[in-house]
């Protein structure tokens, strides 16, 4: 399996900044797309921006121009960087990667792992 783990989140005040990063581990072949999730109380987890092996990006319309993602393919680690930070933008944020990975008994499958997820908390 493929274990993605977050760090990051925290509590800041409007218009403060952020950084989220996570770093995938195992045997891990190949990652395609590594993207962000965050869901807020009450709302349904939403797409925040996601970046392929490529480097083509995608955003949400509500962070484009405020958040920035970018990964490192050497570590499999994906980072988020987050400005001009509004309350909206209260949520746990969790990280995504899909690819290809060895199994213990070293066949090629595909994985889809999610990490923990890391509060991130704006105040007004």
């Amino acid at each position: 399996q493929v274990q993605l783990v977050e760090s990051g989140g925290g509590l800041v005040q409007a218009g403060g900044s952020l950084r989220l990063s996570c770093a995938a581990s195992g045997r891990i072949l190949s990652i395609n797309a590594m993207s962000w999730y965050r869901q807020a109380p009450g709302k349904q987890r939403e797409l925040v921006a996601a970046i392929t092996s490529a480097g083509s990006t995608n955003y949400a319309d509500s962070v484009k121009g405020r958040f920035t993602i970018s990964r490192d393919s050497d570590k499999n680690t994906v980072s988020l960087q987050m400005n001009s930070l509004k309350p909206e933008d209260t949520a746990v944020y969790s990280c995504n990667a899909a690819g290809r990975y060895y199994s213990r008994g070293f066949k090629e499958m595909d994985f889809d792992s999610w990490g923990q997820g890391t509060q991130v908390t704006i105040s007004s």
